[in-house]
């Protein structure tokens, strides 16, 4: 068993040394790469066959779910009709770690055809591909973690953290926001987190005026579920909340008071546009299942910590 644990910590090991080399000899060529993409009108196609084709992909998704619009084209279908999805407008961002993949022989030649950007990724400056880049990016020779040079280990590893170097600086230029970033990633996990006060709070108000009888506010607790009851003022804005726990504080002659002398005044509210995992640790900091969502003083929406659970926010 320890074998297997020596050899898991040589190929990290190993893996970590050939990114530190990535990391030391970035230079001009890279931020070339990275106003080049900003230049572009219209999409980064990221190409690379076998494991480099799998990085590609990645790298692609990272790249168009940070505002960098990307497509993955696989090199053996360009040659077969893909190359049409390759236009004018595009710049190419071509991995293969010899430089001498002969299946993107009919990619490189497309791109220096129609003038097409392209940005090449290998670890030998003098390969086809880097001779043919308008952008060489060179990746340090480093030992692959396998011992003999044979699987791509180091070299993909080191593919993939180039990828995210250009993905993390472009979205930092674009100044990329995690509303932005809400955008492309609205399902799971990371869009529940993301999701906003006013993407998941109930429109169905639980409202009373302040001079409203406490039946009437007993009422409309009851009625809407949420065991609590806004109140409002004469221009509509919120003035306070009635709880259970100011139904138990008030309970001697409760049916004989007005809702204003029961609520507790200036209660704990949030913005819509405010995230909803900040409502949700206001409301667990609070212990209280509910918080009225306000614009300019007046309610528009109620988030319950069932909204939160139902998202997926906990």
């Amino acid at each position: 068993m320890a074998d297997y644990i020596e050899t898991a910590r040589r190929v990290i090991a190993t893996e970590i040394a050939g990114l530190e080399a990535l990391a030391s000899g970035l230079g001009d060529e890279f931020s070339r790469a990275v106003a080049l993409m900003l230049q572009v009108r219209g999409r980064v196609i990221v190409s690379g066959m076998g494991k480099s084709g799998h990085v590609g992909r990645k790298i692609a998704a990272t790249l168009a779910s940070t505002g960098t619009p990307a497509q993955f084209v696989h090199p053996a279908e360009a040659s077969h009709g893909d190359l049409g999805m390759v236009t004018e407008a595009d710049l190419a961002l071509v991995l293969s770690n010899s430089g001498e993949t002969p299946e993107l022989a009919d990619l490189i030649a497309h791109t220096r055809r129609f003038k097409i950007p392209l940005v090449g990724v290998a670890s030998r400056p003098g390969s086809t591909l880097l001779r043919q880049s308008d952008v060489a990016l060179v990746l340090p020779q480093a030992q692959e973690a396998c011992g003999n040079g044979i699987v791509p280990t180091t070299s993909t590893t080191m593919t993939l953290a180039l990828g995210d170097a250009l993905a993390v600086a472009l979205m930092e230029h674009r100044r990329f926001t995690p509303e932005h970033f809400r955008t492309f990633h609205p399902g799971g996990k990371l869009g529940a987190l993301l999701a906003k006060v006013g993407d998941l709070a109930s429109r169905d108000l639980p409202l009373v005026a302040q001079d409203a009888p406490m039946s009437e506010a007993l009422l409309v607790i009851s009625q809407k579920g949420y065991g609590v009851t806004g109140v409002t003022d004469a221009d509509g804005c919120l003035a306070g909340i009635i709880t259970d726990g100011d139904l138990r504080r008030h309970m001697e002659g409760l049916l004989s008071r007005r809702a204003h002398e029961v609520m507790t005044h200036s209660p704990r509210v949030i913005e819509p546009e405010a995230l909803a995992a900040a409502a949700l640790a206001e409301m667990q900091a609070r212990k209280i299942t509910c918080l009225f969502a306000v614009e300019d003083g007046r309610p528009v929406g109620i988030l319950h910590i069932h909204d939160c659970l139902r998202a997926g926010l906990v």
